[in-house]
């Protein structure tokens, strides 16, 4: 069983695993569950997307909107996530608005990504990445972490 948040609603969907979770919808707010795209997300949205995400992994962009190498990725994290579907959870969080959250992670540098499973991180790394590394990286990570 998989579970992911809804990103309407913030209501917790359990989703089977012979059961393809770009279909489906929110039990509360019956909102799409998986887009395909990145979420912009804050602290709170963050920390209940960690939580509430169980069974895939939850891969998390630190960006800010003066820094040119993170405006570099961001469209190659959305082309990563369109073709990681529903494998992973893809957030963006903006450093300058949750300087919290880099304190905590002792982010250095951005654009950094941060990848969780189940809540925990389980992997990161720093610096401009194509879609391709990206989706490789993700699928690396997460292979390894379910071992």
């Amino acid at each position: 069983m998989r579970q992911f948040v809804c990103p309407s609603c913030g209501a917790g969907n359990r989703v089977p695993v012979d059961r393809d979770p770009a279909q489906a919808r929110c039990g509360r707010c019956k909102a799409e569950v998986l887009s395909g795209a990145p979420l912009d997300v804050e602290a709170k949205a963050f920390a209940h997307h960690l939580a509430g995400t169980k069974g895939v992994p939850v891969l998390v962009d630190v960006w800010a909107p003066w820094c040119g190498p993170c405006r570099a990725m961001t469209p190659q994290f959305a082309q990563a996530a369109k073709r990681v579907g529903s494998g992973a959870r893809f957030l963006k969080l903006n450093a300058d608005e949750n300087p919290e959250l880099c304190a905590q992670y002792a982010l250095q540098g951005i654009p950094a990504l941060l990848l969780f499973l189940d809540g925990r991180l389980i992997a990161r790394k720093a610096g401009l990445m194509s879609a391709d590394q990206i989706v490789d990286w993700v699928t690396l990570a997460a292979a390894k972490a379910a071992v």
